[in-house]
């Protein structure tokens, strides 16, 4: 098998799974978003604390659909410490994304709903996701090895490029 196709097949399962992360995180930013403002504008509770909530409601939607979904063929073997890492690594992207939150409205004094929902749902939930996707990945959502392996013979079988006809 050649460098090149490996890297490719690589690359290809990589972008597979940032698009399914993505969709799944989609998601999770509506519910964030919404849940968000409901609390804000709706029950009126401090910024900080809806912004809490709604992470914790978005946490909830994203562990399900990361789970059933993004990394459905990840090892299940040790669910309660799948579980335990992936709270665990959500709690940390709750408060980069809250804390970034806290920072503008209560630090810089940018008060508005839109300051609010810029620092809250773009500039911290943008930081957390990459450091979620990060540790999810590596962490929490550990591939099979022997899955992997079949993936790469699978991709590598049905490789039709010339430089792989010519290596048959």
């Amino acid at each position: 098998m050649s460098q090149r196709h490996t890297m490719r097949s690589r690359l290809r399962r990589l972008a597979r799974e940032i698009a399914k992360f993505g969709a799944v995180g989609a998601i999770g930013f509506v519910v964030n978003l919404i849940v968000f403002n409901i609390c804000v504008h709706g029950f009126h509770l401090a910024v900080v604390r809806s912004g809490v909530i709604a992470t914790a409601v978005a946490i909830a939607t994203n562990y399900v659909g990361n789970r059933y979904w993004t990394y459905r063929d990840a090892d299940t073997s040790r669910r309660s410490r799948e579980l335990s890492l992936f709270l665990l690594f959500s709690g940390i992207g709750l408060v980069i994304e809250n804390g970034i939150l806290a920072l503008s409205h209560y630090g810089f004094g940018l008060t508005s709903p839109l300051a609010d929902n810029i620092a809250k749902n773009v500039v911290g939930l943008g930081i957390g996701t990459v450091f979620r996707f990060w540790s999810y990945r590596t962490w929490v959502f550990r591939a099979l090895p022997a899955r992997e392996a079949v993936e790469t013979a699978e991709s590598f079988l049905t490789d039709t490029s010339p430089a792989r006809i010519d290596a048959k």
